[in-house]
C-alpha cells in the first residue's frame, strides 16, 4: 500500500482498531500506525497532512457506517 491509497489503508486500520473513532487519533499516531502496517510499502517520509487527513476521513466513513448499522466489532 502507498500513501495515495487512503481507502485501502483505512480498511486495514478499521480492521486493526475496531470501535476506535478515527477522529480521536492524532496524526502522529496515525502516521506511525500506517508505517507499521505489513501491507505498507511506501516511503515513510512521503506522508503529509493532506494524505493523513484523507486516510482519517476514509477511515471515519467506515467507522460511521459501522455505527449506523449497529455493528460492534470491538472486543
Amino acid at each position: 500500500m502507498k500513501w495515495d491509497q487512503p481507502e485501502d489503508i483505512a480498511e486495514v486500520l478499521a480492521d486493526n482498531h475496531p470501535g476506535l473513532n478515527p477522529l480521536d487519533v492524532r496524526f502522529t499516531d496515525l502516521r506511525q500506525w500506517v508505517i507499521d502496517l505489513d501491507e505498507f510499502d511506501d516511503d515513510p517520509a512521503g506522508s503529509n497532512e493532506a494524505k493523513l487527513e484523507a486516510i482519517q476521513m476514509a477511515w471515519n466513513e467506515l467507522y460511521e457506517e459501522n455505527e449506523e448499522s449497529g455493528e460492534d466489532d470491538s472486543e
